[in-house]
């Protein structure tokens, strides 16, 4: 037996007031925001009559903070899985708008394809395929929850949808503390759902950290 299905959940607002990229810097916790962006996809994810067994974060401090009240709800430990961290980037720990305008940054940007400004985008979809995978094998029963970040959800969202990787980031369809659900059909993975259970909250969030 194997899991019903994977829900690819993203981390709630972060409390980051200089608005900085954050990217895998430590110490960017949850804001109060956050927090109760997290209780919502939890909500979601109870409302569904759905048992998760299964619940799996990244190593990131905002990730593990949203899967707190999952953990809470369904009585599961939280695992961390290192696949599903945010990916590197050049402009981490940098205020974006503010470094764009620096020349000496203008040739990280010259190959948006790959990206030439962080993690290729073929490696997280490999990276996050495989946790994926490796999570539905080795769940006998119910469902599982990943909770991750924007862009490696949205790289498997594209990876398994029209496979066209570069993109626009503002673009993106994953809302902070969104969820993405997937089932295996007939040797592939499908997405089946995509739900933005803190959309209500999402007008007075900060949204600035995603790389």
């Amino acid at each position: 037996m194997v899991a019903s299905q994977i829900h690819l959940v993203r981390h709630g607002e972060v409390h980051n007031p200089l608005r900085v990229l954050y990217g895998r810097l430590p110490g960017y916790r949850l804001s109060e925001l956050g927090e109760r962006m997290a209780a919502a996809a939890a909500d979601d994810l109870a409302g569904r009559g759905r048992e998760i067994t299964r619940l799996l974060a990244s190593p990131l401090q905002r990730a593990q903070e949203s899967a707190a009240p999952i953990a809470e709800r369904f009585r599961v430990e939280v695992e961390t899985d290192d696949r599903i961290i945010e990916p590197t980037n050049h402009f981490e720990g940098t205020i974006m708008r503010l470094a764009l305008r620096n020349p000496a940054n203008w040739y990280v940007l010259r190959n948006p394809n790959k990206p030439s400004w962080g993690e290729p985008y073929v490696s997280i979809v490999a990276r996050m395929l495989d946790a994926v995978r490796d999570a539905w094998e080795s769940t006998p029963s119910g469902d599982v929850v990943l909770v991750s970040h924007q862009l490696p959800i949205w790289m498997v969202h594209s990876s398994l949808g029209d496979g066209r990787l570069p993109h626009d980031p503002r673009q993106r369809r994953c809302g902070l503390s969104s969820i993405t659900s997937f089932e295996h059909r007939d040797g592939v993975f499908v997405e089946v759902g995509y739900t933005d259970p803190a959309a209500a909250l999402a007008a007075d969030a900060t949204d600035v950290g995603a790389v």
